[in-house]
């Protein structure tokens, strides 16, 4: 960072977090949207899911921005974001709702890779996952700012209106772009002779085609189920399964998932804190454990039941970044944008998966897909436990 790194720091909490906060709103309103806009599930899933291929599809581009203009990424986020919150405020045609929902999704890569990249990169030391988590709970808190603006708007305004007040903090960032550049300039790329370097002394060290190291596996895999697990009970479960097996409005929604998102705020930073000082795969194991418990809860359980899933589910959430600094412990510096990358394309791409795949098989079969994501969080649980 080019500036003192409490105000790079802070400045990347800022923009995460008023970029975040439309992207809470959306899921309280999804079964309003269902009604208004008369879509079968299955278009749900597709519409709830743009926003996941979006990110998955922009990942290494993304990256590949951030690498080398890093204010310029953070920058153009707010306009994608801007763009896609128009496009959706239209109330339609789908195929203009999930343009706008593929903008939302093209923003948050923007935001997120360029952060991420920005505190990986920059940011050293015993405190690295408080770092990450700190980043991870501003991003939370506006997620919560959205549930909680939802639940807090008039009831009589239509999905789309409310929809449009809820993104007014994206104008923050937008203000904040000329900072942004200041704060962040351009970096050389690196020049061809490097770039052909490179490979040489990975094949000379034994390196070139390397196994990737089983504990970067399994955190694939875990940032997947998490991932997975997010973008269905989110973006899909919780809100239609609220509204139409207990009758739920949409504050009793947000209700639901404001509680899953406060839990997730309250122990991220402690979680992070733990992680430094007993070692994440531990840690790891213990929220990916949570979280196979609160899936059930919230796939299968009744009202009581779900109102208990969505805590454990934010508790298990709260492992969300630890598996990127697993990854660095194990990664050479000359490899990291490409594994964080293509980690984010995995993440992101179960992101889009989730509630697509959920739309695809209903209401009958859905909870049997929440259990199956469930029991692979409890293996990897298993598989972290044995070490």
């Amino acid at each position: 960072m080019s500036g003192p790194p409490f105000t790079g720091t802070a400045l990347l909490c800022l923009i995460v977090f008023s970029s975040t906060v439309c992207v809470g709103a959306f899921g309280p309103l999804l079964p309003e949207i269902a009604r208004a806009q008369a879509l079968p599930d299955w278009q749900l899933g597709v519409l709830a899911g743009a926003f996941g291929f979006a990110r998955m599809a922009a990942d290494l581009p993304a990256g590949a921005l951030a690498t080398r203009r890093l204010g310029t990424a953070l920058a153009l986020a707010p306009v994608a974001l801007l763009v896609g919150m128009l496009l959706l405020a239209t109330a339609g045609p789908f195929p203009i709702l999930v343009l706008g929902r593929l903008f939302t999704g093209l923003a948050h890569t923007l935001v997120m890779v360029s952060s991420l990249t920005a505190v990986l990169q920059e940011q050293h030391g015993p405190r690295a996952s408080v770092r990450l988590n700190t980043l991870e709970f501003s991003g939370m808190l506006g997620v919560l700012g959205g549930l909680t603006l939802v639940g807090l708007l008039p009831e009589r305004w239509r999905w789309n209106t409310t929809l449009l007040v809820a993104s007014v903090p994206v104008v923050v960032s937008l203000a904040s772009a000329l900072l942004l550049l200041r704060f962040f300039p351009a970096r050389a790329a690196p020049g061809p002779s490097a770039t052909r370097r490179a490979p040489a002394a990975a094949i000379a060290s034994g390196a070139g085609v390397e196994a990737v190291p089983p504990i970067v596996r399994l955190m694939f895999a875990l940032g997947a189920i998490m991932a997975l697990a997010w973008s269905a009970v989110s973006q899909f479960v919780i809100p239609l399964r609220g509204t139409r097996e207990f009758g739920l409005d949409r504050s009793g929604i947000s209700g639901l998932l404001s509680l899953a998102q406060l839990v997730d705020l309250i122990v991220l930073l402690p979680v992070g804190w733990l992680a430094d000082r007993v070692g994440r795969p531990p840690v790891l194991g213990a929220v990916a454990a949570v979280l196979g418990l609160g899936l059930l809860a919230v796939g299968l359980g009744s009202l009581p039941f779900l109102v208990v899933g969505c805590a454990l589910f934010g508790l298990g959430m709260a492992g969300w970044m630890l598996p990127l600094g697993v990854i660095r412990e194990h990664t050479d510096v000359t490899r990291l944008g490409w594994r964080t990358g293509v980690y984010r394309v995995g993440v992101d791409g179960a992101i889009f998966l989730g509630p697509l795949i959920c739309g695809v098989l209903g209401e009958t079969y859905t909870p049997i897909f929440i259990a199956l994501v469930g029991a692979a969080a409890f293996g990897i649980a298993v598989k972290l436990g044995r070490g």
